[in-house]
């Protein structure tokens, strides 16, 4: 059993990265087609739409997808219930948004794409609680290759849309919404979805599930203020073109966001089947867990800070590579952002989520408010710390609170080792001193040694699982 729960989060982790790194390498890729074929014009009101459509989706589903993976997966004699519950939600939610839908109209930009956002709102929910559902049932493999799907589709719809039909900012949205729909029917038809429908699912189960949801929607709308706020503060105290460089800065840590984000919705579910189980054991499998997390993050994070200037040479133009300066703030964010979302994930295990709300608060009222102080007086770098401050807070709020839930070790000392040897690589960076690379090359080494421990055992559990599979 011991074994078994670490080859089920690797296996997982392994299915969950085929399908979302392909995808956003692809997505990736098609940045080039998209200014090609669109006008900045375009592209930003594109950009806008599916904006504003990321902020109506917890709202119109009442964040139901959420309770419907973590509900289904520990409560399989209710799956019926628990999915009819999810479907019914959100078609109370878009038969509200259909008639809010008119308000969007007093938005210049939005006006004539308010019918648009809503049908693009709809196939995002169904999309999401159909995946959701059969993440929960445990099909890691067919969750990963609806994304791949996904993903295939969008492109495909985006090169027939904008490349042959020259259908602009209409054709870029419906390519989601096509894909989103088409992948929704596969999962349907593939899992016989409709069987699970109820006429009259249990009402007790109902409230369950939405004091568990409702508390996600601000916290989402937070986590968002969070991560996007400083583009539109730098943008209006420094302008358009330094918002555009921090966007390229911004662009080269989001692979730390990927890589924690992999991880997490693969442990998310090994964190909640193991709940149930021994105690003693659940809190020796977090702690690591967490241990190979930490070592993970620290070690990427630091490989970027090191290469920043290489990176923006490769990735951008000559003018944009001013952009390097900001990349070891955002990097260090980055981290602490994956760090908060590991803390997070026992508010799931534990169904607490109205501490997601609160500490998602907090980390966006810190994160205005810094922005507000240092932008004005240190420009783009001031956007930087204030992110990584505010991603700081909100770790150390959910270490705090999420422990006493399931107390884990830490690793205090590490962790702030680590957190050091990370700062003196950033500051590095802006030297002059010949000398500087070297440093930064010992800064690496000595996280290297510092973590030198959980990275042996996971190679070593790696190893074993290997070992087993050949024979």
């Amino acid at each position: 059993m011991h074994d078994h729960k670490y080859k089920t989060l690797l296996s997982n982790t392994f299915l969950i990265s085929l399908g979302t790194f392909g995808s956003k390498l692809l997505t990736f890729v098609m940045v080039r087609f998209y200014t090609g074929v669109l006008t900045p014009a375009d592209y930003g009101t594109a950009d806008l739409i599916m904006q504003t459509a990321n902020l109506l989706l917890p709202l119109v589903s009442l964040g139901i997808t959420n309770g419907v993976f973590r509900f289904a997966l520990d409560r399989k004699e209710q799956r019926r219930s628990i999915f009819t519950i999810g479907f019914y939600t959100i078609l109370v939610g878009s038969l509200i948004l259909l008639a809010a839908l008119p308000l969007l109209s007093n938005s210049e930009s939005l006006r004539e794409y308010t019918l648009l956002i809503g049908v693009y709102t709809l196939a995002s929910c169904l999309h999401s609680l159909c995946a959701q559902y059969i993440r929960a049932e445990g099909k890691t493999a067919l969750f990963a290759v609806q994304g791949i799907i996904n993903t295939a589709l969008v492109i495909g719809f985006n090169i027939t849309f904008l490349l042959v039909f020259r259908m602009g900012v209409f054709g870029y949205v419906m390519s989601v919404v096509a894909a989103d729909g088409i992948c929704t029917l596969f999962l349907v038809l593939r899992e016989k979805l409709w069987k699970l429908w109820l006429p009259k699912p249990e009402g007790q189960l109902w409230n369950a599930m939405l004091r568990y949801s409702i508390p996600l929607i601000p916290a989402t709308i937070f986590w968002w203020i969070t991560s996007v706020s400083d583009r539109y503060m730098v943008a209006y105290f420094l302008g358009t073109d330094a918002n555009g460089l921090y966007a390229v800065a911004c662009k080269i840590p989001t692979v730390l966001t990927l890589l924690s984000t992999i991880f997490m919705e693969a442990w998310q579910f090994s964190a909640i089947q193991e709940a149930t189980g021994d105690r003693e054991v659940h809190i020796r499998f977090y702690t690591q867990v967490w241990s190979a997390f930490l070592a993970v993050m620290v070690m990427a994070g630091s490989v970027i800070i090191v290469l920043c200037r290489l990176e923006i040479r490769m990735l951008s133009t000559q003018q944009y590579y001013e952009a390097w300066k900001y990349i070891p703030t955002l990097s260090m964010a980055m981290v602490f952002s994956a760090f908060s979302s590991f803390m997070g994930s026992v508010y799931v295990v534990t169904e607490k989520s109205r501490l997601s709300l609160w500490t998602a608060l907090w980390s966006a009222l810190a994160n205005i408010f810094l922005n507000f102080l240092l932008i004005p007086r240190i420009g783009i770098q001031g956007a930087a710390i204030a992110t990584l401050a505010s991603y700081v807070l909100c770790f150390a709020i959910r270490a705090a609170t999420s422990r006493r839930l399931i107390p884990f070790t830490l690793f205090t000392p590490r962790l702030i080792g680590s957190g050091l040897l990370l700062t003196i690589q950033s500051l590095l960076c802006f030297t002059a001193n010949p000398g500087a690379p070297f440093f930064q090359m010992a800064c690496l080494l000595l996280l290297l040694v510092l973590n030198r421990k959980p990275f042996e055992l996971t190679i070593q559990q790696l190893a074993k699982l290997v070992r087993r599979k050949r024979s």
